[in-house]
This record gives C-alpha cells, sequence and structure tokens, in this order.
C-alpha cells in the first residue's frame, strides 16, 4: 500500500512566514567526503532534537523549521540513492528583457520564530554542528513588514493557498512514494531600488503590482499593466505553490529587498512560474536586481531520520536483472 499524504510528517514547508526569519545557504567541503557525510548525519540528528529543545523551552515562540539539499549535494552525498524525481540543478531562465540566474548552494537553513533570540540561538547551535564541514555563502534576516505587506507596500501571499489548503500543493505525494511529504524548495534573493519604487504615484504602482495598495483588491484586467506582477507570476489555480515572501533591509545603507521562498509539491510548476515572469517581464523586474536562485530538496522527517542513520546510500539493484 502506498503511503498517502502526512502533513505532520512533512518539515516546515506550507505553514506562516513567521514574523524573524533567517535564510542560509551553505557549500559542502568537498576535500573530504567521509568526513562531510558523517557531519551531515550527526547534523540530521542534532538538528531535529535542537528543534524539539527549543519548542520546549520557548513555545510560545512558534519556531519553524525546514533544511534542503540541491542536486550536487544529494549526489555528493548519497550517490548510491535514489533521487527526488524532479531534483535538478536550477540552471537560470532567461527571457526578452531579463533573466534570473543561478547560483551554488549544498545546504539551506529556512528557520523563522516569534522571537528574534530563538532564531538566533538555533543558528548558533546548528553552527556547532556544520561549521567543520561547511561555508556559509549567504545569509540573509528577513522580518515581518508592517500588516504582513511586502517591501514594496502591498499586502503579501493574496493568491497563496489558505494554511489549511496548502499542503497539497507544497508537499510531495504518491506521485514519488519513495520521498513523499517532501517537499520543493526554490529560494532567490532580490535586491530592489527603492528610490525608483518610491517616486512612483501609486496610482502606477497598482498598476504595476495589479492590486490596490490600501484595500488589497485587485484591478480590473484592463486596468494593469501587460506585466503586472499579479498576471506574469499566476500559472492558474491548479498550478499554485506555497509563497513566502520575506522582507529584508540595511536601510541605513539603502540595500533593501525580498527574499523568495516558493515551496512546491512540483518544481515543474515553481519552474513554469519564472519562465513566465522573463517571458512577460513582469514590472518588479524593472527595479529589481536578482542575486541568487537555487533548488533544494526538503526530506520529510522519517527521511531526515534516515539521512541520520545512514541509510540513504543503499546498493541500488540491477533493474535488468
Amino acid at each position: 500500500m502506498v503511503e498517502k499524504i502526512e502533513p505532520s510528517q512533512a518539515q516546515d514547508v506550507w505553514k506562516d512566514v513567521g514574523e524573524n526569519v533567517d535564510f542560509v545557504s551553505l557549500e559542502l567541503n568537498r576535500d573530504d567526503p567521509e568526513k562531510a557525510k558523517e557531519g551531515i548525519q550527526e547534523f540530521a540528528d542534532r538538528s531535529q532534537a535542537i528543534i524539539r529543545s527549543m519548542r520546549i523551552r520557548q513555545p510560545e515562540a512558534d519556531l519553524r523549521v525546514s533544511i534542503g539539499f540541491s542536486n550536487n549535494a544529494w549526489d555528493f552525498l548519497f550517490p548510491n540513492a535514489h533521487k527526488p524525481k524532479e531534483l535538478e540543478t536550477f540552471a537560470g531562465v532567461k527571457g526578452p528583457k531579463y533573466s534570473m540566474p543561478a547560483t551554488n548552494g549544498d545546504l539551506f537553513l529556512h528557520i523563522r520564530a516569534k522571537n528574534q533570540a530563538v532564531v538566533y540561538e538555533v543558528v548558533s547551535q546548528y553552527r556547532k554542528f556544520l561549521k567543520d564541514f561547511t561555508k556559509v555563502l549567504d545569509e540573509v534576516k528577513g522580518f515581518r513588514y508592517l500588516e504582513g505587506r511586502a517591501i514594496i507596500g502591498y499586502i503579501d501571499g493574496t493568491e497563496a493557498p489558505l494554511v489549511e489548503d496548502a499542503a497539497p500543493y507544497a508537499i510531495i505525494g504518491e506521485e514519488d512514494p519513495e520521498f513523499i511529504n517532501g517537499s520543493y524548495l526554490f529560494a532567490q534573493k532580490w535586491i530592489h531600488d527603492m528610490d525608483f519604487w518610491n517616486k512612483m504615484p501609486t496610482s502606477h504602482q497598482d498598476k504595476a503590482v495589479g492590486r490596490e495598495k490600501f484595500t488589497d483588491l485587485e484591478l480590473e484586467e484592463d486596468d494593469k499593466y501587460e506585466n503586472a506582477h499579479n498576471l506574469a507570476s499566476n500559472t492558474g489555480d491548479d498550478n499554485k505553490i506555497v509563497r513566502m515572501n520575506v522582507p529584508f533591509s540595511d536601510p541605513a545603507s539603502n540595500k533593501t529587498g525580498t527574499y523568495f521562498m516558493g515551496y512546491a509539491r512540483h518544481w515543474s510548476v515553481t519552474k513554469g512560474m519564472l519562465q513566465q515572469m522573463v517571458d512577460m517581464s513582469d514590472f518588479l523586474l524593472t527595479f529589481s536586481t536578482l542575486v541568487t536562485g537555487t533548488l533544494y530538496f526538503i526530506p520529510s522527517r522519517p527521511m531526515l531520520d534516515a539521512i541520520a542513520g545512514g541509510e540513504l546510500n543503499p546498493e541500488i539493484e540491477n533493474e535488468d536483472e
């Protein structure tokens, strides 16, 4: 019998965005493969214990964590294991005017909580088990902006599935039973030219986003720009993903952006959305620089236990025999 989707077995891939967030992308040290593999096994075990401990110590913080592996990391760490059907190395997407780059990354941490001190403590404890065989490529600290708005001032996530409906859009199902309750995560860092954006009249911003800034009501189709964001990023009700767009900023240095997190049951859905955004020259691309773009697989919690136990490198039988 094929196991069915069980959200309780998944990592935190469909729940709310959080109030304080840390995104960490890391690269594995490949000079000593055995050390890296043993380190990942220990981290897979200890990371879950740290989550359990912190939820006991600070239950009101509502700690949420997901840990992911890229295609390159999977091949390096688990060379004899089967691979999720849609896991690949993101190669970037190109349109007539804009493109979205692909960047390196092996391991990804997505940690959020109501209390920034809890986020700090979890990342700090994780580092104890990661520092000897990984290098930090990028770390971004995000936050919940006013009323849950995007940093450009609009209510975010209006078209995303409701929390109670989101699991089937975010979690792998019976189509890939070996990796059921896992998820595909696309992580992308945007830097915005906020001076450009803030000089635009609100009426023009509305047309660019496709919604009214104050009420969040969607505009009539004829009132939107042809490349309005909510047109360019919408690939249909059957092709939804769980989006977690998180603002970040160093305002004194005028460095402000959005960390886009897209969790999906099918990577092909997210990839199609990204391609459509560049094909239509999404208005947000006119004042934004995209810095990163990497695809990760988020294992289920039972699969993390299997990684901790060294069970993910069986000898693959010859299927012709």
